[in-house]
C-alpha cells in the first residue's frame, strides 16, 4: 500500500489515458485525488509525453521528486498502434477537423501499401501538424490554424524503428509504429497518404509503450482513483 510519503517521495504511475482526455487534464485530476486523499496541501504531478485528446493509451505519470526524471523518460523510445483511412485528408490530419479533400485510390494495392512503409524506416524529416501544440512566436500552433492565419513551420529529423502494417480492411489500414520523440504519427498519416499517390489521416491511435513501460501494465483513472481511497483509509 503506498502512503502520503510515497508520493511525495517519488512514484511513477502508468495511466491508460481514456479518448477526449487532454493529457493536461489527467495530471491535474490525479493531482487533485492525491492531495485529497492524503490532506496534502502541494505536491508536484507531471507527464512524461503528451498524448492527444483523441489518442488513447500509456500516460506515464510522475508524482514528488520522481518528476524530475520527466525528461528522461520523455526521450525514450515509444510505440503505437492505430488505423490511418486512405483517400481523402483533413487539416488536423486526424477526426479533430472535418475532410477537406478526397483522392483516388483505385490504383492502391496491398503490395503498394506494405511497400510504402520502406521509405519511413530510420531518420526521416517530418513536418508537425499545425493543428499542434508546439510552440512559436509565444503561441501555439492550433491557435494560428484555428484563427486561420498562415504560419510557417520548420521540418524536423524524427526517427523510426519500425512501421508495420497489421491489418488492411479496405481504406482503413492498421499499424505498428516504433519512432522517437517528437514523431507525429498524425503527419506520419499524411505522408504516407502522399507516398501512395492519395491522401490519407489518422481515425484512431494507441500508445502502447514508452521505453520499458508498457500499457498492459497501466491502470485506468477510474481504478486509480478507487485505489487511492483505499491506501489513504
Amino acid at each position: 500500500m503506498l502512503t502520503k510519503d510515497d508520493y511525495i517521495a517519488g512514484q511513477v504511475l502508468l495511466i491508460d489515458k481514456p479518448l477526449n482526455w487532454t493529457s493536461f487534464q489527467v495530471v491535474n485530476k490525479l493531482r487533485w485525488e492525491i492531495r485529497q486523499a492524503f490532506k496534502i496541501k502541494k505536491i508536484k504531478v507531471g507527464h512524461a509525453g503528451t498524448l492527444d485528446p483523441l489518442a488513447s493509451g500509456l500516460l506515464v505519470i510522475c508524482t514528488g521528486k520522481m518528476t524530475k526524471q520527466i525528461d528522461t523518460f520523455q526521450g525514450q523510445v515509444k510505440e503505437y498502434t492505430g488505423t490511418f483511412v486512405l483517400g481523402s485528408t483533413t487539416p488536423s490530419y486526424d477526426l479533430e477537423t472535418e475532410i477537406d479533400q478526397n483522392f483516388p485510390t483505385e490504383h492502391i494495392t496491398e503490395n503498394l501499401i506494405h511497400e510504402a512503409t520502406k521509405q519511413f524506416i530510420g531518420d526521416i524529416e517530418q513536418y508537425p501538424p499545425v493543428f499542434s501544440a508546439l510552440k512559436k512566436d509565444g503561441k501555439r500552433l492550433y491557435e494560428f490554424a484555428r484563427a486561420g492565419e498562415a504560419v510557417e513551420i520548420q521540418s524536423r529529423t524524427v526517427n523510426i524503428q519500425e512501421f508495420e502494417i497489421t491489418k488492411i480492411n479496405d481504406l482503413n489500414i492498421d499499424f505498428r509504429v516504433v519512432c522517437s520523440k517528437g514523431t507525429y504519427i498524425r503527419s506520419l498519416a499524411n505522408d504516407f497518404g502522399k507516398a501512395l499517390n492519395s491522401g490519407a489521416h489518422l481515425s484512431a491511435l494507441r500508445r502502447t509503450k514508452i521505453g520499458d513501460f508498457d500499457v498492459k501494465n497501466g491502470i485506468s483513472i477510474e481504478n486509480f482513483i478507487n485505489e487511492l481511497k483505499d491506501q489513504s483509509l
